[in-house]
């Protein structure tokens, strides 16, 4: 059933709480709430802040008061059960965890959270294992397709000083990805900024574009074959597809791309038994927001990713 917030709510930013973006904020407050709503209320000056209309963008501070307007929300959706076979997989994929954070190697295939159709993502699952933890939240994000280390904060302390390693780069991402033809060895960074566009079907597709927001990627060559290169790529900015949409600037698509990939390139690589796309974040490096020491994490690939490389290592 769903519930009805029938009047005004004010909320004073606590300073625990400053330093995040208002929409962010309203996404977490008002759960159940499609986002298009959330995002109509502030284009259209429902939500206030100190009484004066506010951006998507705005980042609250400690003392401010924030103005919901009301909305209908949809009760809380039940998590998903523990014991669901695909939730108690995950159990199996934490790779490190404390008491103020966890490292997940997401397998590729699984979004990290529900909506769209999803039941649960990996969010929801991490929530059904760990029902005493009741502030679990994503640092970062992974697409669908793409596996590897994904992190989850634990306390709202921990996100927030987390976000702020991203914010200023001071956390080091490594993906492994493969990639048709040979990659040039002078071409070490890619910097060409990105805009996301809708197709007329309505699917959603990341361009370069000269009106997109400024995007730099690292590559770095790690092995080579007769028509591929397995690259090392390193994001310095986090904008959604850029690793695939760099490479594909570059010349060289990822396999198994089935947004931004070179079809025949594809079929090869799925008749030597790449079932998904090769793009998996093997390696991460930050601060550890509670010792203040630097860790790094690694993740190995899945099967089908070591297959491809040893069927193409006999090529």
């Amino acid at each position: 059933m769903d519930t009805e917030f029938n009047q005004v709510q004010w909320h004073d930013v606590a300073s625990d709480e400053a330093g995040q973006r208002i929409d962010n904020f309203l996404i977490a407050r008002l759960r159940g709430v499609p986002k298009s709503l959330v995002y109509r209320i502030l284009r259209k000056g429902e939500v206030r802040v100190n009484k004066k209309r506010t951006k998507p963008d705005y980042k609250i501070k400690a003392g401010d008061a924030i103005r919901i307007p009301p909305v209908k929300v949809s009760a809380k959706p039940e998590l998903p059960s523990p014991k669901l076979a695909k939730v108690a997989e995950l159990e199996q994929a934490i790779v490190y965890e404390d008491d103020a954070l966890m490292l997940v190697n997401k397998p590729s295939g699984l979004a990290v959270h529900g909506g769209s159709g999803l039941s649960f993502g990996l969010i929801e699952g991490l929530r059904a294992l760990r029902p005493k933890d009741t502030a679990l939240e994503l640092v970062h994000r992974l697409d669908r397709d793409t596996s590897g280390l994904l992190m989850i904060a634990k306390k709202r302390s921990v996100l927030k000083a987390l976000h702020a390693q991203l914010r200023d780069k001071e956390m080091n991402k490594q993906y492994l990805a493969l990639v048709r033809g040979q990659w040039q060895k002078n071409v070490r960074s890619v910097e060409a900024p990105l805009k996301k566009n809708t197709l007329k079907s309505g699917e959603r597709i990341v361009r370069v574009d000269a009106e997109g927001k400024p995007s730099h990627t690292r590559f770095r060559i790690n092995q080579r074959f007769a028509e591929a290169t397995l690259v090392e790529a390193s994001p310095v900015t986090g904008r959604t597809h850029q690793i695939r949409v760099h490479a594909l600037h570059a010349g060289h698509p990822i396999a198994g791309d089935p947004k931004y990939g070179d079809a025949p390139f594809n079929e090869r690589m799925q008749q030597g038994g790449l079932t998904r796309l090769f793009l998996h974040a093997w390696q991460l490096s930050f601060k550890h927001p509670v010792t203040d020491e630097t860790v790094s994490f690694e993740a190995p690939m899945d099967s089908s990713l070591s297959t491809i490389l040893s069927e193409l290592t006999r090529i």
